[in-house]
């Protein structure tokens, strides 16, 4: 599969999962805008991307406002005369109860995922619009956005809406020819590094071992087992795709369901609470769906 025509931003793509990305993208032909917050990690990607015979360019900068999204934009139409892709995969994260959470730890994690995703999506969609041609808007949730995950008020918010905009905006943006999806990477990454049982196992991976076969075939693997559906779905492979969750991780590809109204029923003038309290326990507690974390 070859995007040799195509230009690629991705958000957060010093390290880990977005230098996974990048690095695919690139290897597959796009031209890739690589940015981070960290001048040097940036620049080391760019580098192995342009060692391997690929082509990238850098832009430094914390995404959240329109200012950086902005620049992202003019830094692939300045550099290889277009933008095809935008990979919103930047954000920070703060591990911290409800009772423990800033509001300034808040705001960090969500301005940085969310409002990051919006600016560079609206800025990455006017380009869309002026050049022609359609467009691709890859955003990166996570299953704690649709699990939730403890400790992960701001992370699980913020990706829980990520969901919502690939919804909107796969409406709004099919008149001008643009996809909008999401993907929902599992990995072993620094994050995943966290969850109680993992840290040895990511260190070993990290090591250069093999991530064991179970644990593959049960959805987690590395950052390059992510990377191709990124790569799909920037391709004219793609083109019918739009509005979709799509989940990969180790040996595992998925497709994750919308939410839906899972059970109704009416009372003629409508329920009072007392009414509520009376058919609840035989009529809507059976129904009631049992809650799994991302864990």
């Amino acid at each position: 599969m070859r995007l040799d025509a195509k230009v690629a931003v991705v958000t957060g793509s010093g390290r880990g999962l977005g230098r996974a990305y990048a690095h695919a993208l690139a290897a597959a032909g796009a031209a890739v805008v690589v940015n981070d917050i960290d001048a040097d990690a940036a620049r080391g990607v760019r580098k192995e991307i342009l060692d391997a015979g690929g082509r990238a360019a850098v832009l430094v900068g914390a995404v959240g406002t329109a200012d950086v999204a902005d620049a992202l934009v003019r830094t692939a139409v300045r550099e290889f005369g277009r933008l095809d892709v935008m990979c919103t995969n930047a954000g920070a994260l703060r591990d911290r109860t409800l009772a423990k959470v800033t509001d300034e730890e808040f705001d960090l994690v969500v301005d940085s995922h969310l409002r990051g995703t919006f600016t560079c999506g609206r800025a990455a969609l006017l380009r869309f619009r002026e050049q022609g041609g359609g467009g691709r808007l890859i955003l990166v949730g996570s299953p704690a956005g649709q699990l939730g995950d403890f400790g992960q008020s701001a992370y699980a918010a913020a990706k829980a809406a990520i969901v919502g905009l690939v919804r909107v905006w796969s409406v709004e943006c099919a008149k001008a020819g643009v996809t909008v999806n999401a993907v929902v990477p599992m990995a072993l990454t620094r994050m995943a590094a966290t969850i109680p049982g993992l840290a040895e196992t990511v260190a070993a991976v990290e090591a250069g071992g093999p991530v064991p076969a179970a644990m593959r075939r049960s959805g987690l693997g590395t950052v390059d087992d992510v990377a191709p559906l990124v790569v799909f779905l920037a391709s004219d492979a793609a083109e019918g795709v739009t509005g979709q969750y799509l989940g990969a991780g180790g040996d595992r590809l998925s497709v994750w369901d919308h939410p839906r109204e899972v059970f109704s029923a009416n009372r003629e003038g409508g329920w009072s609470a007392e009414a509520i309290a009376d058919a609840f326990p035989q009529v809507f507690a059976p129904q009631l769906r049992r809650h799994k974390v991302a864990r």
